[in-house]
């Protein structure tokens, strides 16, 4: 019998480990003996451990893995605390201030552990089989099958999605009289990477449920999950980074190969509408939708809507969560920490950009740079901002219906739903303390004197995903549903495709019937090619062009799936991170050093970022490329 010694590679042989050794959590040793793959694959319960483990693959549990080895911190929505940087937040912050080298590692671990978990998902579905004496019968053997087959090709595609060229070895497992030399593979076109994730993607889809009739496998890898990832995968392949980007020409594999195909492919996006409409349909006619709440008046509550979205769960009627996540959710540990203030437990340290404080529209549904907005930046609101389509929402000023009080800086007055619900500024209302935040230098919210780094460095912190009763001091924490992904995603991905793949006006329609469906949503006016009024429902003009549409559906973006770990996909699939004023210099928020109104309120620097055009991907550590020479460096990385 085979025992397990089978070595755990990463396709081109970069790293070896004893499975026994790696997968010692469940592997157990019998007595005087090593536990054989026969073994394993006789047992259910080892059977349903060694899925568990494959289940790693999904690496970050939500939106909610803001930490020091997430990717939001990268982009342009969330600022952790510079002061941080003396802890475990040091590496990400490096990053962002111009310190990301190849010698940088990352917590992340992708490359390191993304190959071990491919090698046990081939192992399984080579060896697993059905044992209808144990409650483990054929079909649910099919099933676990179709979502390691998905699994694996989700794995592959993190990798190549952050390291652009991968080692990739398909559908191997290394025979134990292997040689070194046979594993140190260079690294593969990413287009073949993203055909072979496709076939593997849909192939899986099709044999799994969209939902699953048993609530406890809730949260197991289904139809809907699996086109998810697939559609948001070719809406990356068709965007600009890797469709016929003339800056990686010479970036070549060890064969003399360009591991990015330099010439523009317009079908890229015909094929990542078709995927984004497919997910679409499918989720649609199994009973997704956008989660809602009714206002009093029949219609939508939009800041209920907004808010719940991020709080309640599927069995709660929340159907809007296309790719759930039910293990490791970080939010008690991580995030509620972060975010929260110090009475309360909290680091009191994790921000937004005012950038993100920017982008979100006014009440009015304009951008805030538009004339007829009504935003100012001057002065302080002398009423209260009561609206009617809300039930009873009181996390504006702790009573009913209120958005903001008098006395608040109009930066933050007459804004749309979705700001209140992401942003958390001076005056704005501390649920869980039942009184507004105060920022003002050591303040109750700022306190700098005694602990500098536990305060908040721009005067924001970041709401968006907080259940804003949970206290993390006295552990009264709301039991949360972690989720990668939801239907607005795909119905943004499917607005932004439509608009690409075909530049016709039928086409831009469909992509402004998707970007309304979230904007009505939100509580802010739709997007009209025609007349401002339509059905005596008034709209927001826009031209019918495909630079204007792409023009909404990037704002929409923005706003809709902050903090949600969607920007930095986005500003590196755009090659547009050189152009964001906040990721190449001078980032500003509202002054931490103002003792009083007329200190505080002023764009001020915290700090200053630094971008430079490798950062678009991941580097190979440098150790990896010293053991294998066959790999290359990412572009412009050893320049």
């Amino acid at each position: 019998m085979k025992k397990i010694k089978i070595a755990i590679y990463f396709a081109a042989g970069l790293m070896i480990a004893p499975l026994a050794t790696s997968c010692s959590d469940y592997l157990d040793k019998e007595p005087d003996t090593e536990l054989t793959t026969e073994m394993v694959f006789e047992n259910r319960d080892k059977v349903y451990s060694w899925l568990s483990y494959i289940y790693n693959i999904i690496h970050k549990p939500d939106k909610w893995s803001l930490t020091a080895d997430g990717y939001e911190v990268l982009a342009d929505d969330i600022t952790p605390s510079k002061r941080w940087e003396q802890w475990d937040w040091n590496e990400v912050i490096g990053k962002i201030t111009g310190r990301w080298t190849i010698n940088s590692t990352w917590g992340g671990n992708l490359w390191h552990m993304m190959p071990r978990y491919i090698r046990h998902g081939y192992i399984f579905n080579d060896k697993v089989k059905a044992m209808p004496d144990h409650d483990l019968p054929q079909s649910e053997i099919n099933n676990m099958k179709n979502e390691v087959k998905f699994l694996c090709a989700y794995a592959w595609w993190q990798l190549a999605e952050n390291y652009g060229g991968i080692p990739f070895k398909p559908d191997y497992i290394a025979p134990t009289d292997f040689t070194l030399s046979e594993l140190m593979v260079g690294q593969s076109k990413f287009d073949d990477v993203v055909d072979y994730c496709d076939k593997e993607m849909l192939e899986a889809a099709n044999a799994l449920p969209a939902v699953y009739e048993d609530p406890s496998k809730y949260g197991r890898i289904n139809k809907i999950m699996a086109l998810t990832v697939r559609s948001r995968m070719l809406l990356f392949a068709a965007s600009p980074i890797v469709n016929g980007n003339p800056w990686y020409v010479n970036y070549r594999n060890n064969e003399g190969e360009q591991i990015f195909n330099p010439t523009y492919d317009h079908n890229k996006w015909i094929k990542a509408v078709d995927a984004c409409k497919l997910v679409i349909d499918e989720a649609e006619k199994a009973g997704y939708a956008l989660y809602t709440e009714p206002g009093p008046n029949g219609g939508i509550d939009p800041f209920w809507s907004t808010y719940n979205v991020h709080i309640k769960k599927w069995s709660e009627g929340n159907h809007e969560i296309t790719f759930p996540v039910t293990k490791d959710n970080d939010y008690r540990a991580t995030f509620l920490r972060t975010a929260s203030v110090r009475e309360y437990g909290g680091g009191n340290g994790l921000g937004v950009y005012q950038g993100l404080v920017d982008a979100f529209f006014t009440a009015n549904g304009l951008p805030i740079d538009d004339p007829n907005s009504g935003y100012s930046e001057k002065g302080f609101s002398t009423t209260i901002d009561k609206r009617a389509d809300i039930t009873s929402w009181n996390y504006g000023t702790g009573k009913e219906g209120e958005i903001t009080n008098r006395g608040i800086f109009n930066m933050y007055c007459n804004r749309e739903p979705r700001f209140y619900n992401a942003v958390s500024f001076h005056g704005s209302w501390l649920a869980v303390g039942n009184r507004p935040y105060n920022f003002f230098y050591n303040g109750r919210d700022n306190i700098q004197s005694s602990s500098p780094h536990d305060a908040p460095q721009n005067g924001y912190l970041v709401r968006k995903g907080l259940c804003v009763t949970d206290n993390y001091l006295t552990g009264a924490i709301t039991d949360r549903q972690g989720f990668t992904y939801r239907l607005a995603f795909t119905y943004l991905d499917y607005a932004e495709a439509s608009n690409e793949a075909y530049n016709t006006p039928e086409a831009r329609q469909q992509s402004l019937i998707y970007v309304n469906k979230i904007r009505e949503r939100a509580g802010v006016r739709k997007y009209t090619f025609e007349n401002v009024a339509v059905n005596n429902e008034e709209y927001i003009h826009v031209d019918n062009t495909q630079e204007a549409v792409r023009k909404i559906v990037r704002m929409e973006r923005r706003v809709e799936l902050c903090c949600e770990n969607n920007r930095w996909y986005d500003i590196r699939r755009w090659l547009i991170a050189e152009e964001l004023p906040e990721m190449v210099g001078d980032d500003y928020g509202m002054n931490s050093q103002g003792k009083n109104a007329n200190d505080f309120f002023k764009r001020t620097v915290y700090q200053t970022r630094i971008w430079k055009r490798q950062y678009y991907w991941f580097p190979i550590y440098v150790d990896e490329y010293e053991k294998n020479p066959n790999l290359v460096e990412a572009p412009f990385w050893l320049d």
